[in-house]
């Protein structure tokens, strides 16, 4: 979590405040789903699940965890392994995505002030965190962020139910990658109210971007737009109310003028966006007075402003708000006619142009949003829905229908796919199952929505519109008194002298019919098209842009039929994806916080159905899918169902839950699912498959690991091999042997490692011999570190309380840059000095390959020059202070190299000069061989006698740093003995040395080895014999009359016994004891040879065996 502070449920002793899943209340009833939500809410827990199902209550302030460490909290972790929480169902959505490659859809349903609009904002804030990406991505993401103040601006409103309730809806799809990342959007938006701008109740405000532009706008932009204050104008005077508490609209205007630079409006059309708006507020104020039965403008002065903010001619502002053009057909003929309006005509026809007008610029807005985040191509989607919420005011006009009728829409979605559906498909599937009762509310949505037998309210609504002609109550009238006798008798619904009650899923609703009918036509007369289409501003044309003579043809589009659609549209959209479902409740009217009215909580519980959602979810299974999707899921658990399973779907589920013992009472088999009961099975699976991939994981972070070792082995040999190139003759085993650095284990040694600095690396530890001014033999331990050469020796204490005890002492510490050129010869031999200012250092290591190269690696780094190396057979060293000269100079001493017999060194010392004498080895010009060719061979199954191993270049392994740069085909020399005594004993990684031990052992005592006739029996190791102990296991029975058969022929492989053990150092290699018996199956000759021992074959020392 990124800090030591624990959340008040992690603490301990915490107070329980009810349960976190209501599956699990002991009594179900509103009583006791209300008391828990209670106790809860009292408690600042405002999240409880119903299963899958959060219920979300408002607390009316802002808690502390909806912080970045909730999101790390969350993130990854399973529903119940944290307290509820809004960004566990979040979370939930969007792996569900990642793992099935399905759409998902979170449905937040509630009535106006439950929190719908925040709980939105919290889960596309969740997934913007989540989610990765680049540049390009992060862009999407603020857009999808900034949306949100963009649109509560110009779409949410104070109602005297909610002080930021949203007067639109709104379906908000994040797209994404298959990787998921968002990397794109859209909106799709539903029945703005636009009435909200020409009228609202009293005690509510217009949209909020009014209140924002009057307090916001600087002194030039006032200037510009003509405002003042919200008094002055009637669109915002009529509530009397003006500011909301805790909105500071000056702030608010910042952050929407911010939205519009990120979702990409320029500076030129936001100052066009602001010149509508203010244009709307001073066309509110153009009043009218009747003069001879007709409209006039009663100030020409407030036509000014408006025709200005709008780029239309003041005549032509009044001429169009006073007059209509109408068509007039008479004996088939077309006439014209200028018909001149009367003062409530004239008013119809101003708000009318200021809803469009309204309107319009919304659509622009979500547009220029969906513009911004415009995807080529759907891959995957979250879609997060944000509607109004059901609302019952004092007086519910054609607005609040529309509304409601939508969450009637909602409500049989959550019916459909959580209790109808859910129990349907037990029935499908054959699982034991009682039905619960619920109100199934389709015969509401059928009351409103249909189109015949028996007729819906929106059907007669839509034939009065038809046949009406003029504003007026006459329409409303007839509607009532149609609806009366057409669907009167229809359970949920009655008429009364004013209006209709719609019996509701959330409760009766009485309908105020007044402006009903003239809301539904939502007509704008082409007067208005013409004079909004002759602005001089591009902008506000381009709103306008309907093709007048188009629309004169057919019956018009009415209000409730494009809610019909729209609605339909949208259920059919979620229906495609996976639904999840946030509950939202209000707790008090109050909006105050730890304010709880039970009566209104109840009702609510009562009418979104969490009663029946409970039975359900308890009687029910908590997990289900298709056999395929489940064997899919968790194929990697057994061998038998992974990659595929082959045999039925049905016993391959059977067979996946009897791998991990689930009970046969946690699970029913259907038809074509699998049903899980509780939440904690799903948990084990999901787990076990977790671990799996784990497990997985590993192996192959370990097997690309070992490939980058051994290609950077590789390269290193390489480098090493090039720095004595054409200057060196080599040992066989030296070209190709594995480079370990660190022969001492200085790790396991901290006496040696105590004269390192505590942070310095080593890159070379080993043993060697240095030779003195006498040409006498000492063993110091040799470290190379990036700054330092260090040479360590042992010596007695000659006092004090550990008097004759051996300590580490050291001996000499060389700086990198400091150490003048290196000097060698040019035979085979292992001997190099390294010259430094004061005096020198004779010394002889078997590794002096891999320590030239890293010391010549070092050097380079620290002086960015090259370490000059020196090749000569007559080398020259200082024993002490003092210049030397080519030959036998004061203070000097020689070292003579000539071509002998044999790969290992004769010594003759005679007075200041040492001969050495070695015979010839490998050409100068020699190169590694060896390259990393395991996964071809154990890919092509080749056998080592046709494959790699058949050609010349001897291919060595890592078994090499046994024998170091020795001899191939013989036991390694009493040198190499002598070399490698003073090494650690004790290190189970570095067996070589016990092995360099053991064949000097042999050379010595050879009589001993021939003596021990062992190898003589017959053995039961190895293929022979397995081939032995099958024949007596598996006796076939005597046959009658059969002829004897022949002997069996002796194997022709050769064999050889181990007379050493041997610890494989690499992965192709064999390990084996002594007297183990080895089939031999290819002689390499570099000395590492290829044979079969028990099944297995590899490589290994030919020295550390013989043949049969």
């Amino acid at each position: 979590m990124g800090s030591k502070e624990r959340y008040h449920w992690q603490t301990q002793n915490v107070k329980v405040s009810g349960v976190d899943d209501m599956v699990l209340l002991s009594k179900i009833n509103e009583e006791a789903i209300t008391d828990n939500l209670k106790k809860r809410y009292m408690d600042d827990y405002i999240f409880t699940y119903i299963g899958p199902v959060l219920i979300s209550v408002n607390p009316f302030k802002q808690l502390p965890y909806f912080t970045d460490r909730e999101v790390e909290l969350y993130q990854g972790a399973s529903q119940y392994e944290n307290p509820p929480h809004i960004y566990a169902l979040a979370d939930y959505m969007y792996r569900n995505m990642m793992i099935d490659c399905e759409n998902q859809c979170v449905i937040i349903s509630g009535e106006s002030g439950a929190g719908k609009t925040v709980a939105a904002k919290y889960i596309m804030s969740y997934i913007s965190k989540v989610s990765g990406g680049g540049a390009k991505v992060q862009h999407v993401k603020d857009i999808i962020l900034q949306s949100n103040p963009l649109l509560e601006a110009f779409g949410n409103a104070k109602t005297v139910r909610n002080n930021n309730s949203s007067r639109f809806g709104k379906y908000f799809e994040i797209q994404f990658s298959r990787g998921g990342e968002p990397d794109g959007g859209k909106i799709s938006n539903f029945l703005l109210e636009k009435s909200r701008v020409v009228s609202q109740n009293q005690g509510e405000r217009n949209f909020h971007i009014y209140y924002q532009v009057l307090e916001g706008a600087s002194k030039e932009q006032r200037e510009n737009l003509g405002i003042t204050t919200p008094d002055y104008y009637l669109y915002l005077n009529q509530s009397g109310t003006y500011t909301v508490e805790d909105v500071n609209d000056k702030k608010e205007f910042a952050d929407t003028m911010e939205a519009m630079s990120v979702v990409g409006l320029s500076l030129d059309e936001q100052d066009t966006v602001l010149q509508i708006v203010a244009g709307i507020l001073h066309l509110g104020n153009i009043a009218f007075r009747e003069e001879g039965n007709y409209a006039v403008v009663e100030s020409e002065d407030f036509l000014a402003f408006p025709a200005f903010l709008l780029g239309i001619s003041q005549e032509g502002l009044k001429n169009k708000l006073t007059s209509r053009i109408m068509d007039s057909k008479w004996g088939g003929k077309t006439e014209t006619i200028a018909v001149t309006l009367n003062t409530e005509q004239a008013c119809f026809t101003r708000d009318a142009l200021s809803k469009a007008l309204y309107s319009r610029l919304f659509d622009y807005l979500v547009d220029s949003i969906n513009k911004a985040m415009q995807k080529d191509h759907e891959e995957f989607n979250i879609g997060v829905l944000d509607i109004y919420g059901f609302e019952i005011f004092q007086q519910n006009g054609f607005e609040q229908f529309c509304i409601n009728f939508v969450n009637e829409k909602l409500q049989q979605i959550f019916i459909e796919l959580t209790l109808k559906a859910e129990q349907e498909e037990y029935v499908q599937e054959g699982i034991k199952w009682t039905p619960i009762e619920y109100f199934n509310n389709k015969i509401v949505c059928d009351l409103i929505e249909s189109k015949l037998n028996p007729i819906g309210i929106m059907s007669v609504l839509d034939d009065v519109c038809a046949t009406m002609h003029a504003k007026g109550d006459g329409a409303d009238q007839m509607l009532v008194q149609k609806l009366q006798s057409q669907i009167g008798t229809h359970e949920h619904f009655n008429s009364w002298n004013k209006g209709f009650i719609v019996h509701h899923y959330a409760g009766k609703v009485s309908y105020t019919v007044s402006g009903f009918c003239e809301r539904n036509r939502d007509v704008l007369f082409p007067d208005i098209f013409e004079l909004m289409q002759s602005s001089e501003f591009v902008f506000i044309k381009d709103l306008f842009k309907e093709n007048l003579e188009a629309e004169k043809k057919g019956r018009p589009t009415t209000a409730s039929n494009k809610i019909k659609k729209q609605a339909n549209t949208l259920v059919s959209t979620l229906m495609k994806c996976t639904p999840h479902y946030i509950r939202c409740i209000k707790p008090n009217e109050t909006k105050k916080p730890r304010d709880w009215e039970d009566s209104r909580a109840k009702h609510q519980v009562e009418y979104l159905g969490l009663r029946e959602n409970i039975r359900v979810r308890r009687a029910g299974y908590a997990f289900r899918r298709p056999f395929a999707k489940f064997l899919h899921r968790y194929a990697i658990l057994t061998k038998e169902t992974w990659p595929k399973w082959q045999g039925e779907e049905r016993q391959g589920v059977l067979h996946l839950l009897k791998s991990v013992n689930m009970d046969q009472d946690q699970y029913q088999l259907g038809k074509t699912k699998i049903f899980i009961k509780a939440p904690e099975s799903l948990f084990l699976l999901e787990e076990m498959r977790e671990r799996k991939f784990n497990g997985y994981a590993r192996v192959i972070q370990k097997a690309w690991r070992k490939h980058i070792a051994v290609r950077k082995y590789v390269r290193m040999r390489e480098e090493a091999s090039d720095i004595l190139l054409n200057k060196k003759e080599r040992r066989r085993n030296s070209l190709n042997r594995n480079f370990v650095g660190d022969y001492i284990g200085t790790d396991n040694h901290p006496e040696v490692r105590q004269f390192v600095g505590r942070r310095e690396r080593i890159d070379f530890a080993d043993v060697v011999v240095k030779y003195d001014r006498r040409f006498k033999t000492v063993k110091r331990d040799l470290i190379l570190t990036p700054k330092f050469l260090y040479m360590i020796g042992r010596e007695k204490v000659k006092q004090g309380p550990d008097k004759g005890q051996i300590r580490e002492v050291l001996k000499r510490q060389i700086e990198i840059d400091k150490i003048q050129s290196i000097s060698l010869s040019t035979l085979q031999d292992d001997f190099f000095i390294v010259h430094e200012e004061h005096y020198d250092s004779v010394l002889q290591s078997i590794f002096k390959t891999e320590f030239l190269s890293l010391l010549y690696k070092r050097y380079e780094e620290k002086t960015l020059r090259k370490l000059p190396l020196k090749f000569n057979n007559l080398l020259e060293f200082k024993v002490k202070k003092g210049g030397w000269g080519p030959f036998g100079a004061a203070g000097s001493r020689q070292i003579q190299f000539q071509t002998g017999q044999g790969d290992d060194v004769v010594l003759k010392p005679s007075n200041k000069v040492l001969v050495i004498s070695i015979g010839p080895g490998l050409p100068k010009n020699s190169r590694p061989t060896r390259r990393d060719n395991r996964k071809s061979r154990y890919m092509d199954n080749q056998t080592p006698g046709s494959g790699q191993y058949s050609r010349g270049s001897p291919r060595t392994r890592g078994g090499s740093r046994a024998g170091g740069d020795r001899q191939s085909g013989r036991p390694p020399s009493s040198r190499s003995s002598m070399l490698r005594q003073q090494a650690s004993m004790d290190q189970p990684s570095l067996p070589r040395h016990l092995g360099s031990r053991q064949p000097s052992k042999r050379s010595n005592n050879s009589n001993l080895g021939q003596a021990d006739m062992g190898f003589m029996g017959v053995p039961d190791q190895g293929v022979a014999g397995l081939h032995r102990r099958r024949s007596k296991e598996y006796k076939p029975p005597p046959g009658a009359n059969r002829p004897k058969p022949a002997p069996r022929p002796k194997p022709r492989t050769p064999q050889c016994r181990a007379l050493y053990a041997y610890d494989a150092q690499d992965t192709d290699e064999l390990s084996f004891n002594p007297d183990d018996v080895i089939e031999v199956l290819t002689e390499d000759p570099s000395g590492w040879w290829y044979g079969r021992l028990r099944g297995r074959e590899g490589m290994f020392p030919g020295n550390y065996v013989e043949k049969i």
